[in-house]
This record gives structure tokens, sequence and C-alpha cells, in this order.
């Protein structure tokens, strides 16, 4: 049996704890946790542990809970407490908690971090905009102070387009303005010195592009939800990117 690890792993759905543990297998373990549908964005790993010997669970969290008793996240249900794998503390601390006991035991060679993936740092963007939106921290006009009157003019014939399709709403990012319909994310627009930049919410290849304008972008990190880009500078290329988003709305 190959070498099991200890895990460190973080969510954008609540970046104030990481999830610690040991695992025989981490990419299986990983699958198990993003099954779940109730997850807005999937676990990641942020650093690993190589261990000889198998380990429970329990074994990793009595150690970090002598180190510090506060950190675990314990909540009460049905009148009885109920005790996480979750700990309030950044996954940098956590990393340090590692990084100390690998020095002492001579295996630093063992503790290594993991890059993330273009998907994940785009998850973590994202999860960073909703909460500063939720916030209020930026509005439309805060978009549109920051460019030029041209950019205004064509954003704005954009947004009268794109309206008039049945139960959009214009949500404000940190970097972009996201159009959504239902609640689902469509087209994420980003207000750029010389252009409008749209993120079309569907996998690369599903777009009828008689023009060939859409770009992949399913393997490259990107703000925004969607695999196809597409720019405007002017309103001919808006009425090319309205055409692109009317195949994917209802």
């Amino acid at each position: 049996m190959g070498k099991g690890v200890i895990y460190v792993l973080t969510n954008p759905s609540f970046p104030e704890y990481v999830k610690i543990g040991y695992a025989d297998d981490l990419q299986k373990r990983l699958n198990q946790l993003n099954r779940s549908e109730c997850l807005p964005f999937a676990f990641r790993a942020y650093c690993t542990y190589e261990v000889d010997g198998r380990l429970k669970d329990k074994d990793v969290h009595a150690l970090i809970d002598r180190l510090n008793p506060d950190l675990r996240a314990i909540e009460t249900f049905d009148g009885k407490p109920r005790v996480r794998e979750f700990y309030a503390i950044s996954p940098e601390d956590a990393y340090g908690i590692l990084s100390s006991i690998a020095a002492i035991s001579g295996t630093t060679d063992r503790l290594k971090k993991v890059d993330p993936a273009g998907h994940e740092i785009a998850d973590e963007q994202t999860a960073a905009e909703i909460q500063d939106s939720e916030a209020g921290l930026y509005t439309e006009q805060y978009h549109l102070n920051n460019t030029t009157e041209h950019i205004r003019d064509l954003y704005a014939y954009f947004k009268d387009q794109i309206m008039k399709l049945p139960g959009m709403t214009a949500v404000p990012k940190k970097l972009y303005m996201s159009f959504r319909q239902n609640d689902v994310i469509i087209v994420s627009i980003t207000l750029l010195a010389s252009k409008l930049r749209a993120i079309i919410n569907v996998p690369y290849g599903t777009l009828d592009d008689p023009q060939e304008l859409v770009r992949d972008m399913s393997n490259t990190g990107h703000w925004a939800t969607g695999d196809c880009q597409v720019s405007a500078a002017d309103k001919t290329g808006v009425d090319y990117i309205v055409s692109l988003v009317k195949q994917i709305c209802n």
C-alpha cells in the first residue's frame, strides 16, 4: 500500500476555515467531498504531508487540539456538541504547524504545497467577489466611473439589448458586471479601456460561432464564470455578443 498523507484543504465557500485530516488516497477523498451539490465551490488541497503509517483522522485532530484546543469548529446540534474537521486558521498557519512537525522529525521533504489549478484560482476569485458584492463595495456606477465615454456608451448599448431578455438582472462584481437569467449566470462583462470583454457561461464549443471570435478559456485561469470569451470594440461587436448569449437563454 502506498503512503498516505495528512492534508490541509481549503474551500472558497468558507475561507475562514481549513479542513485537516488524513487520507490513504487524497484524490479519492476530494472526489467524495466534492460530490455534494450543496457546496457552491470545490475543496482543493493546499498542502500535503506524507506519512509512513496509516492514521485515523482523530489522531491528527488530537495532535492539533493539543497544540491549540480553540481552533476546532464545534457546534451544538439537537443539544449535543458536534466536533468538526474544520479549524479556524489560515492555510498558511496550518502549513506552519505541519512544517514545524516536519522540521522536528527531519522529514521536511515530505511536506509539499499544492499549486492551484486555473479553475481553482477562478473559484477563489469568484468567491471573493461575491463577498465584496454582498458587502456593497461595488456598484455598476463604480465600473462606469473607471472607464471612457466610448465604453460607457458601448456598455449602455449592450445592457439595453441584454435586459430585453426575460428574467435578466445585472449584478455588480469587483472586476465585471454579471448578467443573470432567473439567478443563473449567463454572461459577465468587463469594461476595459478600449473594448468590452464578455465571458459567456457555457463550455467551449457549445456556441455557434460563425465569425470564430470566441476564445477557449477552459484551461486558463480567469475572472468570471464560463469558458467562452469574446470581445467587442463597437456596436457591431456587441450585437455579435448578444447573438451568442441568446443561444443559451430561455
